[in-house]
């Protein structure tokens, strides 16, 4: 056999080979061009955790994204697909120190130098998992791009970025209420916060009345954070406290002497403020002020010129402030506080209370609303400078207008974004951590210095590089800020860094020409705000800053589409974003649509399932249910079943290559001579019909592809192959692959090689593995190109379609299956060949007659005698559109049961009728469908009322 394909496919050595074949032949890499590529398309790889493993929605994501780029770049575009991998601030310091604390030290005791050190050793060992696993799953990446978020390369970029911001003042340092994750000892944002609503504790306390025998009720669902109350408010509206303004209240086992956040003196004694934090419909009207331990209470503080009272430490342990308290963690200290305020006599009651209650994504840690010093980015501050727009003016227009820059798949994610960027709040951008990019900020030495970091409203020096001295006083004493940036400050700049970006040097401004902005971004909804939003004003923000180089630019041939500019000129939003469309695809989920956690235990393995039955049965499966919009319930048996199909495309190539090998010995095959006629000979129904059908299949698929419905891209190919090509055509071909005639076995075998090797283009995207294997043993090892991947996709062409032949071949293949089914009732043998009578009042008999072969040898049909008389009355007949069937057959038919299957015919098309004519009706649905869609409909409707007519007349013959 040519290159011979063993009998049994065996998914796992064929991956494996060719997964390391892509990568060491290097066939994914696209150096920069000489001149500007006249069709690119470019991706980005929402980069995984360096921590991280494949799950089940990276497994989801990297389909999708191979999928694509293969597509891409067999339709001759230049495609690059950049890999790369995050530097995971929280999630890598986390790994490190437990394995730190496994070792019975930690990073205090080594010194930041030396940690930092030590987690780049953990890097190189084991930070490349997760891209091991890409080559696994055939990621066509361009590896010799691949980047990592700490390379002094994008690092460099970062402080580039920050610096800038700074100097426009859309950076700045600031003390409010931050998430704190007591378990990561961190700020983290609030989309780091994942709400989890449980039913909570209310608990009412008084707060004595000084001078008088009189309370104030007061209800938390907090109360160790009582110990830095400095207030309690009222509203101005509520009559049961206006006797009180401008009283005092004791606080209840308060230390005697606490100190604020700038080192004063606080007194147990606390003002009874009037204030709209108070609402006089929720609990008692009266509430505590904590301003260092709630956001809300923070902007009260602030409005009335408060103290904040900070009562616990970074690991959420209560601290002097707290008194008897001191020392105690946060929930241990709950327990005592209502122990002592009940002794005490001021623990009024304790109700059940429905509450969201956050926790930190990463360690799971409750979070606790914390005031510290952090650095922010004004994201709604406008700059003069930049046209008087904000970064989030800016990303919100690259979504608005008729003609948008970026262009959201499902649409829906367009307005959730929308809605995000019109209730955001500053960024806080410092993370409390040693891994990750250092905030590139200095504090002087000299505590008099207005750099110096306890100088009041000083500021840090922001500088791109360590100073050596104080720009103001001079001294060589400095300091750097120890925190870090987010991780998600530095990913948002990833689309125009990896180009190269801020460097002047010629091949960066020629890829920032060519590739950006990048064509499209695939990722989850998940990270729609984390990354998304972030990436889009950062990458607008930047890049329309940029001049432009004067390349042509990248466009998908729509009305999208920049203009042409002249080198130097400003750039547009347009090719300022940072990709043109957002493909947000959906969750996966268990077989019972729940979410996969290991808590439930339902969590698979992606690997486990590709050792099982393959990757390109894995990826099969998650193509075939990535509908847009919904999420996939991911089903092992749906893998098991394409799993078969991969057989089926298997067995295929077999039989149709071991009839290859049969011709070669008889002296007639000839590889060059297939390879320049090839299917041009087109003579019978089923070749005329196979090649059409492919054709019309060629169109389905790009059109499905071009608009990310991955689902039917999975259908249209699936139900192609196993059912056109290997249940009808290759069953329709067997005869004259068998016969005598040399010219007869040619035509049918250059014709079945041919749609063979197009179907393995049509397949490869999805799954390249197996499409990669045969494609070489079709070619005898000796392909026009390195890869199937590199060579072109099938392209429409509506000239090739042969709607006579489909039609004819439809007929045919309704009548076969009808006679199937009359056979399968009657029970016949699956042997026995038996007559059968046709009744025809349409012109169909003459397409029967033609093709009375491949009824006969199909339908295991003795004899075709056609009647002037119509069939329906007799039992056991079929009753289509266009022709009336009966199978001659001595035994006797049951006619209750006949009566009942026509009964249920009836009732199946009498309600798909109701369904065709309500449509029909509906004025706005035939306003929008297609005109090819309503033309069908109505055809249907027509074919059904014939029908059902001809099934009353059989039911009425058989009373």
């Amino acid at each position: 056999m040519l290159r011979e394909l063993p009998k049994a496919y065996e998914p796992g050595t064929i991956e494996r080979k060719w997964a390391e074949y892509w990568v060491k032949e290097r066939l994914f890499e696209v150096p920069t061009p000489a001149n500007k590529p006249e069709h690119a398309f470019t991706l980005l790889l929402p980069p995984p955790n360096v921590t991280g493993n494949l799950h089940m929605g990276h497994m989801l994501n990297h389909t999708e994204m191979d999928i694509i780029v293969r597509w891409h770049r067999m339709l001759g575009e230049a495609t690059i697909w950049v890999p790369g991998t995050d530097h995971a601030g929280i999630a890598t310091q986390m790994m490190v120190e437990r394995q730190l604390a496994a070792e019975k030290k930690n990073r205090r005791d080594m010194g930041r130098e030396a940690f930092i050190e030590r987690v780049w050793q953990w890097r190189e060992l084991y930070g490349g998992n997760i891209l091991e696993q890409m080559k696994r799953l055939g990621d066509s990446v361009d590896w010799s791009r691949e980047y990592f978020t700490m390379d002094e390369r994008l690092s460099g970029a970062v402080r580039e970025v920050f610096v800038r911001l700074h100097e426009e003042g859309l950076i700045y340092r600031g003390k409010y209420i931050v998430n704190w994750c007591p378990g990561c000892m961190t700020a983290i944002s609030d989309l780091e916060v994942k709400h989890e609503e449980i039913t909570a504790k209310l608990y009412e306390i008084r707060y004595p009345v000084v001078g008088s025998r009189e309370f104030v009720t007061i209800a938390t669902t907090r109360p160790e954070t009582m110990l830095g109350d400095v207030a309690v408010a009222v509203n101005a509206k509520d009559e049961r406290y206006t006797h009180l303004h401008g009283k005092k209240l004791l606080l209840p086992l308060a230390p005697d002497a606490r100190t604020d956040m700038n080192g004063k003196q606080v007194g147990r004694e606390i003002p009874i403020i009037v204030d709209e934090l108070a609402n006089p419909e929720f609990g008692t009207g009266a509430v505590k002020v904590t301003p260092a331990h709630d956001p809300n209470d923070f902007q009260a503080g602030l409005r009335n010129n408060l103290p904040q009272v900070n009562v616990m430490d970074e690991t959420a342990k209560m601290n002097s402030n707290a008194g008897a308290y001191a020392g105690l963690d946060r929930f241990a200290a709950r327990a005592r506080v209502l122990e002592d305020l009940e002794k005490q006599g001021f623990l009024v009651s304790i109700k059940d209370h429905g509450m969201a209650l956050g926790k930190c994504d990463r360690s799971k840690d409750v979070v606790e609303p914390r005031l510290s010093t952090q650095w922010f980015v004004a994201v709604n501050k406008k700059v003069p400078e930049a046209g008087n727009v904000s970064l989030s003016d800016v990303a919100k227009q690259a979504v608005q207008g008729a003609n948008p820059a970026i262009r959201f798949t499902p649409e829906n994610h367009k307005t959730i974004y929308l809605n995000w960027m019109e209730n955001l709040y500053d960024w806080c951008i410092s993370r409390q951590l040693w891994w990750g990019h250092r905030i590139p900020a200095w504090y002087c030495g000299n505590e008099k210095c207005v750099h110096s970091r306890d100088y009041p409203g000083g500021e840090p020096i922001v500088a791109r590089s360590a100073p050596a001295k104080c720009p103001d006083c001079g001294s060589a004493t400095l300091e750097q800020e120890s925190d870090v940036l987010d991780t998600w400050f530095s990913s948002a700049l990833l689309p125009f860094t990896v180009w190269g970006w801020p460097s002047k040097d010629e091949r960066t401004q020629k890829e920032l020409a060519y590739f950006y902005p990048t064509s499209l971004l695939i990722t989850g909804q998940d990270i729609l705000f984390f990354w998304v939003a972030r990436m889009i004003m950062m990458g607008s923000w930047f890049m329309r800053k940029e001049p432009w180089s004067g390349a042509l630019p990248i466009g998908r041939g729509s009305t999208n589409d920049p203009p042409i500019l002249a080198p130097g000129a400003k750039r547009p939003l347009q090719m300022a974003v940072p990709f043109r469309e957002v493909y947000i695809h959906a969750l996966v989920r268990d077989a019972e649509r729940q979410k996969m956690s290991k808590t439930k235990g339902n969590v698979l393995d992606p690997i486990e399932v590709i050792e099982k039955y393959g990757t390109d049965a894995t990826r099969f499966t998650l193509a075939a249910m990535a509908s847009p919009g919904t999420d996939i319930a991911f089903n092992e048996a749906r893998t098991e079943g394409y799993r078969a199909f991969a057989n089926k495309i298997w067995n295929a190539a077999r039989f149709v290559l071991m009839n290859v090998d049969r011709a070669r010995e008889a002296g007639w095959w000839s590889q060059e001579e297939w390879l320049r006629v090839g299917d041009s000979t087109k003579t019978t129904l089923e070749d005329r019909w196979i090649l059409s059908r492919w054709w019309r299949v060629v169109g389905e698929l790009n059109s499905a592809l071009s608009e990310y419905r991955f689902h039917e891209a999975a259908q249209v190919i699936y139900d192609f192959f196993w059912k056109d090509f290997c249940d009808w055509y290759i069953e329709l071909i067997k005869p004259r692959l068998n016969s005598e005639n040399v010219a007869a076995q040619k035509l049918a075998l250059f014709t079945v090689m041919g749609v063979l090797e197009g179907s393995l283009r049509l397949l490869h995207p999805i799954m390249p593995f197996i499409t990669e294997e045969i494609f070489e043993a079709v070619y005898d090892g000796k392909p026009p190109k390195k890869s199937i991947a590199l060579v072109e996709f099938p392209k429409s062409d509506e000239k090739q379609l042969d709607p006579e032949a489909e039609r004819e071949m439809a007929l045919l293949q309704e009548l076969i299956v009808a006679v199937r089914n009359i056979r399968a009732e009657l029970k016949v043998e699956p042997k026995q060949s038996l007559p059968i009578k046709l009744y025809s009042a349409n012109g169909a008999r003459s397409s029967i007659e033609r093709n009375r072969v491949m009824l006969e040898k199909l339908a295991n049909v003795s004899e075709v005698s056609f009647t002037p008389q119509s069939l329906s009355n007799e039992p056991g007949s079929r009753t289509t559109a266009q022709f009336e069937v009966a199978v001659i057959y001595e035994r006797k038919v049951d006619v209750g049961a006949e009566r009942e299957r026509l009964q249920k015919e009836l009732g199946k098309m009498e309600a798909e009728l109701a369904g065709k004519e309500k449509q029909l009706a509906n004025q706005a649905f035939i306003g929008k469908a297609p005109a090819d869609v309503v033309e069908g409909m109505r055809k249907r409707a027509a074919e059904l009322e014939v029908l059902i007519h001809k099934s009353r007349q059989a039911l009425k013959e058989l009373q």
